[in-house]
């Protein structure tokens, strides 16, 4: 899940959250950071300039690199989308397509 809010800065900026109650391990948290960071890089030229904050939903370091990959790239999408039809001032709630907890 990620939360959003316009910023002045002309480029979007992120914070992470990723608590152990949700993530046990370090090398789990560590390597879903590395991840979002790794995709805010390469979405950042398509991004409006909003301040992200990603949460960890429990059951998301159960998913593989590519499927964290999917899900945060429709994420970019739909922030996207959502920052043009918004007006300025007001937060955007951006969640997952799919409950990253939940077993498929």
């Amino acid at each position: 899940m990620a939360l959003a809010s316009p910023n002045e800065r002309g480029h979007p900026r992120l914070g992470l959250i990723f608590s152990k109650k949700n993530v046990r391990r370090a090398v789990d948290r560590n390597r879903l950071k590395r991840i979002v960071r790794d995709s805010i890089r390469l979405q950042q030229h398509r991004l409006p300039s909003v301040d992200i904050v990603v949460l960890a939903r429990r059951g998301v370091h159960e998913l593989d690199n590519a499927t964290v990959h999917r899900q945060l790239h429709g994420m970019w999408r739909r922030l996207e989308r959502e920052a043009r039809k918004s007006s300025h001032g007001k937060d955007l709630l951006i969640q997952e397509s799919g409950d990253a907890g939940r077993e498929r």
